[in-house]
């Protein structure tokens, strides 16, 4: 494999400034201006809003399911993990294209997708490409010779991944970090743009990336058809050692958009991006937050205080809720439902779990304040304080990807990254004798970054890399496919995650379902009658219990179902005070019936055979439905209730790697997965 070049003399590239005089320096600054681009809107449509309702509309709604969390080569990460994709391409991809990644991979999804979101980091947003072009001033600057070359010729190859991890893991930071001097830095000041204090940062470049992905989302909308969402990703992390994060991706609702986007060099604090995106929707510009891996924020993304330290209240869970109403449950690094030190009664709790810390992966990250079940009880808490509720969340999957393109399919994933593109490299299958000698040869730097561990069967790469997931998936309910429908569908929180299946799942409540009937031809129209769909709040009355009604039907290309779960969560508001939850299973398959003692279903015997990946396919169900009850209901305690569906077992990802190679499953992993799918909750308040 070649070596990234060294970095190239500067002496002969550099012109020498002229001595300016301090009316100069002030005339230039003030020249250039106090305006904020983070502010200034633009309108990108091309075309005017299209006619409603489009074909297929539909007043009980259709469900779509697409990815908001993707990223192209305008993300540093992904573009030093190898990524070329451009969003273009990303788009085509969601569409049912064909494409290839930069190691010459093809890519395809089995399903195009009805709705896709490209959501690069918006910190130094296309930068990094720029670093590594030699013909460029970024591309001159001390120190960035090492970046020079990385996505040409034999650096496209998988053996690069150890030196892609220095360049990613050690030499970005200190590369973005370049002073650039009084004239930078009071540049910046005054255009109140922090990230144009640093010599490596070009803005011209920067909002020339930023205006490409939006125009790229403008080109692939169609309404009726196929929706796209301008978006970023806004990242950030408390302060090392502690080196915590907690990321949102930034979902904006139609063709408006800033000239660049809010990024932590602005600020690292949730409160100020929200404080932004109020101040866009002052000028019309409507959008969301959802964060993403709360399971490795180690407690950040649902923690209880502001980030200055003071306790919650209610104008900061208003603010949260107007503009984070969603969470993204599940992803390629992770689930974040629950952990089983949180729900240890929970048999499911242990479900495509990574423990360690995102952004410090050599960190733990603590399970509380990390997980979406208990932060949705926690706001009830805080309600019956009196501080609102911060954490009245709905649910969506997404991938994550850093390689343009999500891989929904545990048969056929092709990684998260360039660099994760074969089984050896995500850790699924032994490392080669040929590939040690080679990390051998490798520089002591680059040599730290094998993370080669003996397992029982062999030297693998470490465990970690193994623990990914292959995806996740967002689903919404609307009533077409369009950016507004999508849109106020996860605004209203009717929305649900899985973990890349395309199970269909509708959850309602109601106090008017006495006599509901599933198997009903208006069944939805009586649910939206007499209740409310998932999001939603149920308001009580009198002591009336109320009904829910659950239905799901399986991916016609996956498992089969196995039973359906309600998840019940609410505040012990007595001389307890704590948090409770319970999990019932409500619909089960092959004829089981639940047990009104365990709350649980009879095993319907589903297996897998390991040598083929076969399933059985003769057990489960096509369609569960149930219109239940809570057994346990108290009228005067608040509650939230939510839907999680399990599919039979299959083969997870690596256990199809493993059968490829003709190698056992590595020891530690799950062999097999139960896909599902969660829904977002509906909230029972009691009479007041």
């Amino acid at each position: 494999m070649a070596r990234y070049p060294v970095e190239m003399p500067l002496s002969k590239r550099r012109t020498t400034l002229p001595k300016l005089s301090a009316a100069a320096v002030i005339l230039g600054l003030t020249a250039f201006g106090c305006s904020d681009t983070s502010l200034s809107v633009r309108d990108y449509a091309e075309m005017p809003a299209p006619a409603s309702p489009t074909e297929g509309y539909s007043e009980h709604r259709n469900v779509y399911f697409g990815d908001v969390h993707i990223h192209t080569r305008y993300s540093f990460d992904a573009y030093l993990l190898g990524a070329e994709v451009t969003p273009d391409e990303s788009y085509r991809f969601a569409k049912g294209e064909e494409i290839e990644s930069s190691f010459g991979d093809p890519m395809k999804l089995r399903e195009p997708l009805d709705f896709l979101a490209v959501s690069d980091h918006g910190f130094f947003l296309g930068m990094v490409p720029l670093w590594a072009d030699p013909s460029t001033r970024v591309g001159q600057l001390p120190g960035a010779g090492e970046f020079h070359g990385v996505n040409e010729g034999d650096n496209l190859h998988p053996y690069s991944v150890q030196t892609r991890s220095v360049l990613f893991r050690q030499s970005f930071g200190r590369q973005m970090r370049t002073d650039g001097g009084f004239l930078r830095r009071q540049r910046a000041r005054m255009a109140n743009h922090p990230q144009m204090q640093y010599a490596s940062f070009d803005d011209a470049a920067h909002r020339s990336a930023w205006e490409d992905s939006i125009l790229a989302a403008e080109r692939h909308n169609d309404p009726g058809n196929f929706t796209t969402f301008i978006a970023y990703e806004w990242t950030s992390s408390t302060p090392a050692p502690e080196s915590a994060a907690y990321h949102r991706n930034v979902i904006f609702a139609g063709s408006k958009a800033p000239a660049r986007p809010f990024t932590r060099i602005d600020s690292h604090e949730p409160e100020q991006l929200w404080s932004w995106m109020d101040r866009l929707r002052e000028q019309g510009v409507d959008s969301l937050a959802i964060p993403h891996n709360s399971n490795q924020s180690h407690g950040q993304v649902f923690r209880l205080k502001y980030s200055d330290g003071r306790a919650v209240d209610n104008a900061f869970a208003e603010q949260r809720m107007r503009n984070e109403p969603l969470v993204e449950l599940t992803q390629v690094k992770g689930t974040s439902e629950t952990h089983p030190r949180l729900s240890p009664d929970d048999e499911w709790a242990d479900f495509e779990i990574l423990n360690t810390r995102k952004g410090k992966i050599s960190a733990h990250s603590d399970p509380s304040r990390s997980y979406a079940r208990q932060a949705l009880v926690s706001g009830l808490a805080l309600e019956q304080e009196g501080r609102g509720n911060p954490f009245k969340i709905g649910f969506v999957g997404s991938s994550d990807t850093h390689n343009g393109a999500p891989s929904f399919d545990e048969s056929n994933t092709f990684g998260s990254s360039p660099v994760s593109g074969t089984a050896e490299n995500r850790g699924s299958v032994p490392v080669s004798q040929e590939r040690l000698d080679y990390i051998g040869s490798l520089p002591p730097a680059e040599q730290a970054f094998g993370d080669v561990v003996d397992d029982a069967l062999g030297p693998y790469f470490g465990m970690r890399r193994a623990q990914f997931s292959a995806s996740g998936l967002a689903a919404v309910w609307a009533e077409e496919n369009t950016r507004d429908a999508i849109f106020q569908g996860m605004r209203r929180k009717e929305t649900y995650a899985t973990s890349g299946t395309r199970i269909r799942l509708r959850f309602f409540g109601g106090f008017d379902y006495e006599g509901l009937d599933p198997a009903s031809p208006d069944l939805i129209g009586q649910a939206y009658a007499g209740g409310v769909p998932m999001g939603g709040d149920l308001l009580a009355e009198t002591d009336a219990s109320p009904r829910f009604l659950v239905w799901a039907q399986q991916d016609r290309l996956s498992a089969p179902l196995q039973r359906l779960q309600v998840v019940k969560g609410w505040y012990d508001s007595g001389y307890r005070k704590e948090i409770r939850e319970q999990v019932y299973d409500v619909a089960c398959s092959d004829g089981g019936t639940v047990d009104p003692e365990t709350h649980r279903c009879p095993d319907n015997g589903a297996t897998v055979d390991l040598t083929d990946c076969s399933f059985s396919e003769d057990l489960g169900a096509g369609e569960l439905a149930a219109v239940w009850q809570d057994p346990d209901f108290d009228p005067g305690a608040d509650a939230v209730y939510y839907v999680r569906v399990l599919e039979n077992p299959t083969c997870r990802w690596t256990t199809w790697d493993a059968l490829r190679a003709g190698v056992e499953p590595r020891a530690g992993v799950p062999v097999t997965i139960q896909e599902r799918a969660w829904s977002s909750p509906i909230w029972y308040y009691a009479p007041r």
